[in-house]
């Protein structure tokens, strides 16, 4: 789980790096006809959500799902695939954090049409919940085993 955090930080940091010191902010550049490299800055959190509250209300909300996802890990680290979606929810989450703590909001570049601007750690977090859901709702690896070995002695 800490190596997954660790690489989608990792790769979230560097590419926002890259923007910065690559396109200005507010400005647009086109990669494909459906595809944009942006420099905008979100004060909130997912999608603009949040955008018009304080910074500490987005601080703490970030926190307490980052606290939430990771106590829900160390009661569930039996279940396949779990280290994935937390490590990819808290790397994005981490992400994100830095550059709230950093800038006062979060770097987003990728943008396509119809669709709000955002980033690696954003990528992390969606694809980390996806997971985290199927995870959540597939039996652990403990509950098949308990399952399995009464008809396995039946037999």
């Amino acid at each position: 789980m800490l190596l997954a955090a660790a690489v989608v930080v990792g790769l979230d940091q560097l590419t926002k790096a890259l923007v910065i010191d690559s396109i200005q902010m507010g400005e647009r550049n086109e990669v494909l006809p459906f595809l944009d490299l942006v420099h905008v800055q979100n004060d909130g959190v997912a999608f603009g959500f949040l955008g018009d509250s304080s910074q500490g209300l987005v601080l703490t909300v970030t926190l307490a799902a980052l606290v939430l996802v990771v106590g829900w890990f160390a009661f569930n680290r039996d279940r396949p695939f779990a280290w994935l979606a937390v490590g990819l929810l808290a790397g994005g989450a981490i992400g994100n954090l830095i550059d709230r703590l950093a800038r006062d909001g979060v770097i987003d570049f990728i943008d396509f049409p119809a669709w709000p601007s955002f980033n690696v750690a954003d990528i992390a977090i969606t694809l980390g919940a996806v997971t985290l859901a199927l995870v959540a709702l597939t039996g652990s690896e403990t509950d098949e085993d308990t399952d399995a070995a009464p008809e396995r002695a039946s037999t």
